[in-house]
């Protein structure tokens, strides 16, 4: 399973909407200025260039993702970027569902190390991937028992 947070907007749309916004509060202040506020252009560069910095920090928080691969030999959990790989047991790792911070957390648990998975993700979408772990886990260990 690849797990991606939801991006509505592509590369091109934000800086189409960077340019848009810079563009409306430049023609703002300049309709400032030419009222008396000498100030008002300044003040709009400021703020267009920390909206242009907060946009493109939160696009790219967009980038995380998790892949997880179930085998014969583990189950693997990789976060991307930074490439941290995770792996647990397949036969020993439980799925649950614990409530902390104001929201479900989903976490793979297994010989005392906990992981949490799909953080990103929306509540409903979580609590829909804990069902489907637990139903491949549960496939996958009643095959090897057989």
């Amino acid at each position: 399973m690849w797990l991606r947070p939801n991006r509505m907007l592509s590369r091109r749309g934000l800086r189409r909407l960077i340019l848009v916004l810079a563009t409306l509060a430049l023609m703002t202040a300049g309709l400032g200025a030419w009222q008396g506020n000498v100030f008002a252009p300044l003040f709009a560069l400021i703020e267009a260039s920390a909206v242009a910095i907060a946009l493109s920090v939160a696009w790219r928080a967009g980038d995380r993702s998790e892949r997880i691969t179930l085998d014969a030999e583990s189950l693997e959990v990789q976060t991307l970027p930074g490439r941290r790989c995770t792996r647990f047991q397949p036969y020993w790792v439980r799925v649950l569902l614990e409530s902390g911070e104001g929201r479900y957390r989903l976490l793979l648990s297994s010989h005392g190390r906990k992981l949490e998975v799909g953080a990103f993700l929306a509540e409903e979408e979580r609590a829909e991937l804990f069902r489907k772990l637990r139903v491949l886990l549960a496939d996958f260990q009643s095959q090897s028992r057989r």
